[in-house]
């Protein structure tokens, strides 16, 4: 890690980790221009990324991509879009998301902060992306080639694979969580998320850099680890549909309850029971 704080993990590709939640923010830079990857939790945080990158980098922010629709990804929209001819770009079904999912949320705890104190979303505005990529995207900006990927319905039904073909760097939101097991949040698909990785693993080559929505950066066969775990999620959620017993009937000493706090797959078997049907 460098003093400032961002390390450059591939070649003019840098992450800097900030907390809460140790999430991951990339600048890519460019020969004109600066590419910036999630935008964090509220205006604030995404005010002190802005400053950062001023005081690390000597060139303007061109524009910003979002992973996902979660809030410590894209709550931050609203400084970033305050900027002179910055864009936006993000999963078509962001504004979907939002609308099911964070903007409840956010008025709920902007008319109640008890609700979730350690939240700082009273000068949230939802700016949901001002270019929405429906298909595989491939863009210049900064003078740099970016390459920006839906994905299936994964951890969300939102998730943007983005690659940096010249430094074979990729950029995977939370669809790959490196500081703490991957999170069954809001609108994730459990029974989907293996299979999308396996996508992955067929593009991704040995020796690509990999950085995660939290934690350090990783490689490929994280990513397969990954996968394999994600998988007997999906394969115990449907066992136990078939069998019409729940996540509480586990044994004590199941499997999975060494890879995830029985706390986090409620979500997970929830979703992934509405998903079967069941």
């Amino acid at each position: 890690m460098t003093e400032s704080g961002w390390l450059e993990v591939g070649s003019g590709v840098f992450q800097r980790r900030y907390d809460p939640m140790d999430v991951s923010v990339v600048v890519v830079v460019g020969p004109t221009g600066l590419t910036v990857v999630d935008t964090r939790n509220n205006p604030a945080e995404a005010d002190e990324v802005i400053r950062d990158i001023a005081r690390r980098f000597d060139l303007p922010i061109v524009a910003v991509v979002n992973t996902h629709a979660h809030y410590d990804h894209t709550f931050g929209n609203q400084s970033f879009a305050a900027l002179p001819s910055v864009l936006i770009y993000g999963h078509h079904l962001i504004p979907v998301h939002f609308a099911e999912y964070e903007a409840p949320r956010l008025a709920a705890q902007q008319a109640d902060p008890n609700r979730e104190p350690d939240k700082r979303w009273a000068d949230v505005v939802l700016t949901p992306p001002g270019v929405l990529v429906h298909t595989v995207h491939t863009m210049v900006v900064g003078g740099r080639t970016i390459v920006l990927i839906p994905l299936d319905p994964g951890h969300t039904d939102t998730d943007l694979a983005v690659f940096i073909p010249d430094g074979r760097v990729w950029l995977l939101g939370d669809v790959i969580e490196e500081s703490g097991p991957p999170m069954f949040g809001s609108g994730s698909f459990p029974l989907g998320w293996p299979t999308v990785l396996e996508g992955l693993l067929r593009e991704i080559q040995p020796g690509d850099v990999i950085v995660p929505g939290h934690g350090a950066v990783v490689g490929r066969d994280f990513v397969a680890r990954q996968m394999e775990s994600l998988q007997k999620v999906a394969d115990t959620i449907r066992s136990c549909a078939a069998a019409r017993t729940s996540l509480d009937e586990l044994p004590g000493d199941h499997p999975l309850f060494t890879l995830w706090p029985k706390s986090m797959l409620v979500s997970a078997f929830a979703q992934g029971s509405a998903q079967l049907g069941s």
